[in-house]
């Protein structure tokens, strides 16, 4: 009995001895590690930072060698950016004062001095005014010409008027052509009213098709006289009989006349 009691107080401090590590997976891989986040809370230095930078020599390297780059840390403090003053305006004022050097050397070099601008400065004097009319100057007129002289003048353009007569219009060579404007005036009868007898098979077809063909009323209206019209219709172009072939008016002819 004592044995197994001996046994089982044996496996319990063995047991006890394990100790597992606490820190593990919340950021603390080591027990050092540990150590070294509570120092730096206590505001030590880590068991493991980096000694201080000593002064830095003098001396020159051995030639193949370079001089190692620092790495900034987040605890370095930056400069404060330079905060520009009225010295900056100097480069302008230069700049400027050189433009005005440059423009002053231009004109010198011309030849011709520069105008100033001045309300003092006297009129230009005109050298030369041949060819510029003086007739809106009432007192250069009134010094040259007179009463006398204005009715003298006014007779010489009497005397020079010539009157033309009206002559007779001249005749018009006939050309073989109708003439739907002599045509409207001597017709009397307004359009879609029959004169004429028309007699056929679908006039109204026939006519659209035959009508499509001309670019103008007039030109259709021509071709209906040439071609035996108004009395006959060979191609359909005056189915109502009225004397007037496809859409063409003589309405409008017979108002200019009456205007």
């Amino acid at each position: 009995m004592r044995l197994v009691f001996t046994a089982v107080a044996l496996a319990a401090l063995g047991a006890c001895t394990q100790v597992p590590d606490s820190a593990s997976g919340v950021g603390f891989n080591s027990l050092e590690d540990q150590r070294a986040r509570e120092a730096m809370l206590a505001g030590q230095a880590p068991l493991n930072a980096l000694p201080a930078p000593t002064a830095i020599s003098d001396e020159p390297l051995p030639a193949g060698q370079s001089v190692p780059q620092t790495v900034p840390t987040a605890s370095a403090t930056l400069a404060p950016a330079a905060v520009p003053t009225t010295a900056t305006a100097a480069p302008q004022n230069d700049a400027i004062l050189t433009a005005a050097a440059s423009l002053d050397e231009t004109q010198a070099n011309s030849g011709v001095p520069p105008v100033q601008a001045s309300p003092s400065n006297p009129a230009p004097r005109i050298v030369d005014t041949a060819g510029i009319s003086d007739e809106n100057d009432f007192q250069a007129v009134s010094q040259r010409e007179s009463i006398e002289s204005d009715a003298e003048r006014l007779a010489q353009a009497e005397a020079s008027r010539q009157i033309v007569q009206p002559t007779a219009l001249p005749t018009r060579a006939s050309t073989g052509t109708p003439n739907i404007v002599q045509y409207a005036l001597e017709t009397t009868n307004p359009r879609g009213t029959r004169v004429y007898n028309r007699t056929g098979i679908n006039l109204a077809g026939r006519s659209q098709r035959n009508c499509a063909r001309f670019a103008s009323p007039d030109q259709a209206q021509i071709e209906f006289l040439s071609n035996g019209g108004p009395q006959r219709d060979r191609r359909a172009l005056d189915p109502d009989g009225d004397g007037f072939a496809c859409s063409w008016d003589p309405a409008p002819f017979r108002a200019a006349v009456q205007n």
